[in-house]
């Protein structure tokens, strides 16, 4: 970058992004695209099992068509909230508590994406 392109792009505010945050604003494009179907097949899902008995769930569940789009259920809600939590953290925090921000935001993530998939696990195996 010149010096030009540098003082233009601090006085109008314009900040060129890395690879880093056009890769970001794809993946959550991405995750809120595969979330939608699956999530509007979950939600009637539960509406159909609404009164089923525990065993009728469980039988239900263990369908790996089912168990496999609960995989990825889980899996992309966390990630998109994850993404999601990132831009407005690094957006509106400042200091220290951004980074702490971050860490606990990803932390909590990534422990209820496991216990997701775990308690999946625990309900298929």
């Amino acid at each position: 970058m010149n010096v030009n392109m540098l003082r233009r792009n601090r006085f109008s505010g314009i900040i060129p992004l890395g690879k880093g945050a056009v890769v970001h604003w794809w993946m959550q494009r991405l995750t809120a695209v595969v979330l939608l179907p699956i999530a509007i097949w979950f939600a009637f899902a539960v509406a159909m099992l609404a009164g089923a008995s525990y065993e009728t769930v469980v039988s239900w569940l263990q369908s790996p068509v089912v168990t496999a789009l609960l995989f990825l259920f889980v899996v992309a809600t966390f990630y998109h909230i994850k993404l999601g939590m990132q831009v407005i953290i690094e957006d509106y925090v400042r200091g220290w508590l951004k980074s702490a921000s971050l860490l606990t935001s990803n932390l909590a993530c990534i422990l209820l994406t496991v216990v997701g998939i775990a308690a999946l696990l625990r309900v298929v195996l």
